[in-house]
């Protein structure tokens, strides 16, 4: 039980879902499943996906927008390459 706690330490609190992601421009589609501000610290993790980033901007339904809310799916970039279903933690 105490590495669990540990992992979700490091992990921080479970954010999102990527369910797509655009390789050409390096946008991701987050499903979220708590709010979401910009300039938050992020990681994504996955099978073979492990990073942090800052949230940059982010928009929904292709308008920008400095918050999103559980339930919405915002499209962000990504430094790096993510799957379809990696984790997005708050960190």
């Amino acid at each position: 039980m105490a590495k669990e706690a540990d992992a979700a330490k490091v992990e921080g609190k479970k954010a999102g879902l990527i369910t797509h992601f655009f390789d050409h421009i390096n946008v991701a589609v987050v499903e979220l499943s708590r709010i979401v501000k910009k300039g938050d610290r992020i990681r994504v993790k996955g099978c073979t996906t492990d990073f942090e980033q800052e949230v940059g901007e982010m928009q929904v339904d292709h308008a920008q927008v400095e918050k999103a809310k559980k339930g919405d799916a915002i499209g962000m970039k990504v430094s790096e390459k993510v799957r379809k279903h990696d984790v997005v933690y708050l960190i």
